[in-house]
């Protein structure tokens, strides 16, 4: 190499060294739009799923006419993979589209979509850390005040307090777990790795939201039908295993939602749980 060569190469060395030298800078990527630190694309990917899900029935509704869809299984997972806003959303969005596209399950469309909207949310504040931790204390207050109306109406209609705690079964017994501590332990479960804790989080804060989500619809279905007695005493076994087959569903498709996110280690909204 000639002392041209070298002579070249050293002040390329120097004019680097001095570039280095310069203060340091922190570089960041820029995100994708988000709603409330839940990234766009994912709302819109769950909502999605949703919308197809609706074209698969699995009951039919007793007392209001219609089809329950199996989307009603993660309404709960969609609050705690997407946080409150975000669930919320995705099934707003995926209930509606099922409502023009899956018209077969849709049943009363505006009590549809409210039910997704309010269950996604209320799965959403089942936190376990500081962040929004009271905010579950609304969402118990507004489903105990329903609740209250609800067995009142069904009592002012001559049905006996036995049967309307009996029928009621999934809607008490939901709002229960969500008062009580159970509702950060199923999250703590979420939130685990171990897949035995993961699939127990899943079941009871699925059978836990899916109770409130029942409570939400039944609350205004039954202002408008006002089923006997006799539809009481029938819904007695099949709403629990109504809630059940949600439970499961919400379980089975959880677990491999929730490890599959873990594994391809996608951007994790800032409410989620998982």
């Amino acid at each position: 190499m000639d002392k041209n060569s070298q002579a070249k190469n050293s002040y390329a060395l120097n004019v680097m060294e001095e570039e280095l030298q310069g203060e340091e800078r922190e570089v960041k990527s820029l995100g994708s739009a988000s709603l409330d630190g839940t990234p766009i694309n994912h709302i819109m990917v769950m909502s999605a799923v949703v919308t197809v899900l609706n074209f698969i029935p699995f009951s039919i509704t007793i007392g209001a006419g219609g089809i329950f869809p199996l989307s009603q299984g993660i309404f709960p997972l969609l609050g705690w993979i997407l946080g409150p806003f975000g669930g919320a959303m995705a099934s707003g969005i995926g209930t509606l589209m099922g409502v023009f596209l899956a018209p077969h399950t849709a049943g009363i469309p505006p009590v549809s979509i409210f039910g997704a909207i309010i269950s996604s949310f209320a799965a959403g504040t089942m936190t376990i850390g500081k962040h929004r931790r009271y905010w579950w204390i609304g969402m118990a207050v507004f489903f105990i005040i329903i609740l209250f109306f609800y067995m009142f109406r069904a009592f002012n209609n001559g049905v006996p307090i036995s049967i309307i705690i009996k029928g009621s079964l999934i809607d008490w017994s939901g709002l229960l777990f969500f008062v009580l501590p159970t509702r950060t332990l199923f999250a703590s479960w979420i939130h685990s790795k171990n897949l035995y804790l993961l699939s127990l989080g899943l079941f009871f804060g699925s059978w836990t939201i899916s109770g409130m989500y029942h409570l939400s619809q039944v609350f205004i279905t039954y202002t408008i039908f006002n089923w006997p007695e006799k539809v009481w005493v029938f819904l007695i076994p099949v709403m629990p295993l109504e809630n059940l087959v949600r439970s499961l569903v919400g379980t089975f498709i959880g677990i491999r939602v929730i490890y599959g996110l873990r594994a391809i280690s996608i951007v994790k909204p800032q409410s989620a749980i998982y």
